[in-house]
């Protein structure tokens, strides 16, 4: 068992409403091409706790490093919502986050 709060990844959320798709995939795939990240579904509506549309990127702690770096400038208005992964969801989305751009209300009571 890993220890407590230990972070083994990474999940970046891109959020954006219909009218913003098209600029959530394009800085998805500059992503996945600069950091080789993977890229999950576009989803349209909420699902999980995330309060909007979103796509998941998946990465490492190194990586998440750099990204961190080339979002604040590459997001442009997106929101992005980031959070590790320490084996705890509930802990993940409130404790081990990061907002890039204004923070949204997430669902929580999906962890309860």
């Amino acid at each position: 068992m890993q220890n407590p709060g230990e972070i083994r990844g990474f999940h970046a959320h891109i959020y954006y409403d219909a009218d913003e798709v098209g600029k959530a995939q394009a800085f998805a795939e500059r992503a996945r091409e600069h950091f080789k990240l993977a890229v999950g579904h576009f989803h349209l509506a909420p699902i999980g706790p995330h309060p909007r549309g979103s796509c998941q990127l998946s990465m490492s702690p190194e990586t998440f490093a750099q990204f961190t770096l080339w979002a604040m400038h590459e997001r442009g208005d997106l929101t992005i919502f980031a959070h590790g992964l320490s084996g705890n969801d509930l802990a993940d989305h409130t404790r081990y986050v990061v907002w890039f751009g204004p923070s949204e209300p997430l669902d929580l009571s999906i962890f309860g």
